[in-house]
């Protein structure tokens, strides 16, 4: 009976000590995480990426601790540079925010930041193929962040970008193909150039214009936005198969690049006032 006791107590003791353990393991992760984050302030990304990996040793189940090595990953990461090493930092931002995401799939700033990224790796593809697969997979991500949260204005504005990105060479080609200066009017003279652009990017501007007139609606003063519409209407202006039509896409982007140059004006004057306000009350 006693020695049946000594072992039950034995045994209490190790889990005590296990317990013990696990909860100075955690405080230490902690530690390690707030030296990271004052690290990643300071910018010296290298030294917060070895705290955050020290955190995530002593406490694998540490979210918070991933996320911002991800973010530190990220941080070092300089788009269009394609040197190993560069590659190596968005690489490892990746497996972790992904890795954020097997725990929380619904991780806005994960999501955010993997659209993000996969956006400015297109500026480095080596072959225009690559470019176009990157911007896919950042039109991907930017799409999951709206079924996240549809009011989320600069996955809409994103998806229009990158809808402008993707034609915008297309478009250029042809004119030079057909030997157009860059104030010649449209639209393509040539048929077969334009039923050829038509079919590959009419859905796809369309798409991008919606999503950008989306990203006005959640904010009506999205300058950024209406500067994408002007771009997108003018060179779709292009494809329209009747002078008539060109004209009234043209006419359209005349309208959002004055508009986009109105609010800009309104921004800068409310700020203006706003800093003059703060400077008076000093």
């Amino acid at each position: 009976m006693k020695r049946n006791i000594l072992i039950t107590l034995a045994a209490a003791a190790v889990l005590l000590l296990a317990g013990t353990s696990a909860g100075c393991r955690k405080l230490e992760a902690r530690d390690n995480l707030n030296k990271g984050v004052q690290a990643f302030k300071n910018a010296k990304y290298a030294d917060a990426v070895e705290f955050f990996k020290r955190a995530i040793e002593l406490d694998p189940t540490y979210p918070t601790a991933k996320l911002y090595l991800a973010t530190a990953y990220m941080s070092q990461y300089i788009p269009g540079a394609e040197s190993p090493e560069n590659k190596a930092y968005a690489e490892n931002a990746i497996k972790y925010f992904n890795e954020v995401l097997q725990e929380d799939p619904k991780n806005i700033t994960a999501i955010k930041s993997l659209a993000m990224l996969a956006y400015q790796q297109s500026s480095g593809a080596p072959t225009t193929e690559e470019k176009l697969a990157r911007l896919d997979k950042a039109a991907e991500w930017y799409r999951r962040l709206i079924e996240v949260d549809p009011r989320e204005k600069e996955a809409y504005y994103s998806l229009g970008v990158i809808t402008w990105a993707k034609f915008y060479p297309a478009w250029m080609a042809a004119r030079n193909k057909l030997g157009m200066k860059p104030d010649e009017p449209g639209p393509f003279k040539d048929k077969k150039v334009r039923e050829e652009l038509r079919a590959k990017y009419w859905d796809m501007i369309e798409d991008g214009i919606k999503n950008l007139k989306k990203a006005l609606e959640i904010d009506p003063e999205y300058d950024d936005a209406m500067a994408y519409l002007n771009l997108l209407y003018r060179e779709r202006a292009d494809l329209q198969e009747n002078v008539a039509d060109y004209k009234k896409d043209i006419e359209e982007a005349d309208n959002w690049i004055n508009k986009t140059l109105e609010t800009r004006k309104i921004k800068a004057e409310r700020q203006s006032k706003s800093t003059v306000g703060i400077v008076s009350e000093h």
